[in-house]
């Protein structure tokens, strides 16, 4: 077990050496970010002095190892539009980016589930139709495309409709913003607020439904292929309840598949939670990225991309030693191999 954590973390390492490498080579010829940084009356010679005082005339390498020793001591280096600390932007914006990807990924696991288990138990049955439409309507449409038919909905339609009808219907719902929020320490939340509580639904219902529903449709395949296997037959002739059959064994055995999807859609949820953000102007770390991309502000870039890339190898480690826990052949195989040894 230490030896696979041990052999994890260095391939861990390498993936971050090589992210940092991609992403600060692609960002380092995208533009000059001096155009960006001063004014039409800036002399050559004062845009100079600045280009050396914020090292981009040095070589690449030099640039690109002084940004790997000065990340690994939590420095990401200044922000050439905000001129300040980028490390601090980010502790600023993280908070509302994770507690974002945290409540969609939440919605995505305990709805997508559910519904996968049961429309895999009731293949033909009215409701699971309903459930199938209603993820392909997820899966087909994109994230951009469901948060302005949702602002649309319930945030400029729902007060004419519930006009037309007579009663309150649907609810009128923030559709910009993260409302008031909390801090407790360094950490700004906003799950101790009505406004708070109120902005996340739309965005975090936004980021959930793609998720929600490749995790249904997974769950579900896996449940039909899952129930057509021997060992489920033999239950079922041993006189088992279909309870303990769907639940006991079948659904047991989907868990390996489903923890592997589940792991890595909680990264793409993070990962992509700046398409989300830019709808509905979640003052997140994908918001700041855009604007980073629109302002050639290169220390922000690649020190978001290394976060994105930190949380997926940490995702992965998680994922990988679950496999270990929920899946007995991987501890069996090891042990026939040591015993071999």
């Amino acid at each position: 077990m230490i030896a696979f954590v041990v052999r994890r973390l260095l391939q861990s390492i390498l993936v971050m050496l090589a992210v940092g490498f991609i992403a600060f080579s692609l960002f380092t010829y995208v533009g000059d970010p001096i155009n960006n940084m001063v004014g039409q009356d800036t002399t050559l010679e004062q845009r100079q002095e600045l280009r050396e005082r914020l090292g981009l005339d040095d070589p690449f390498f030099v640039q690109y190892g002084s940004f790997l020793v000065k990340a690994v001591q939590g420095d990401f280096g200044i922000s050439y539009r905000h001129r300040r600390p980028v490390s601090q932007l980010i502790a600023e914006r993280m908070p509302a980016t994770l507690e974002l990807s945290l409540v969609a990924a939440f919605l995505a696991l305990f709805i997508g589930v559910p519904m996968g288990v049961y429309t895999g138990l009731h293949r033909r049955g009215f409701l699971s139709q309903v459930f199938l439409t209603v993820s392909l309507i997820g899966v087909s449409l994109p994230t951009f495309l469901i948060g302005i038919l949702l602002i649309l909905i319930f945030g400029v339609m729902s007060q004419d409709i519930n006009q037309a009808i007579g009663f309150s219907l649907l609810p009128q719902l923030p559709t910009f913003g993260r409302g008031d929020v909390t801090q407790v320490g360094w950490w700004s939340t906003g799950f101790l607020t009505k406004s708070g509580l109120l902005a996340l639904i739309l965005p975090s219902i936004t980021l959930a439904l793609l998720q929600m529903t490749l995790i249904m449709r997974l769950v579900r395949s896996e449940m039909l292929e899952v129930l057509r296997t021997d060992y489920i037959k033999f239950a079922r002739a041993r006189g088992l309840s279909n309870r303990a059959v769907n639940f006991g064994h079948a659904l047991k055995n989907t868990l390996v598949p489903v923890i592997t999807i589940t792991g890595l859609q909680l990264g793409s949820i993070i990962a992509f939670a700046l398409i989300t953000e830019q709808v509905f102007q979640w003052p997140g770390m994908g918001l700041l990225f855009i604007q980073a991309i629109n302002e050639v502000d290169i220390p922000v870039m690649a020190s978001y991309l290394m976060m994105i890339g930190f949380f997926f190898v940490v995702i992965n480690l998680i994922v990988d030693l679950l496999y270990y826990v929920v899946d007995p052949r991987l501890r069996a195989d090891k042990a026939v191999a040591a015993g071999h040894q």
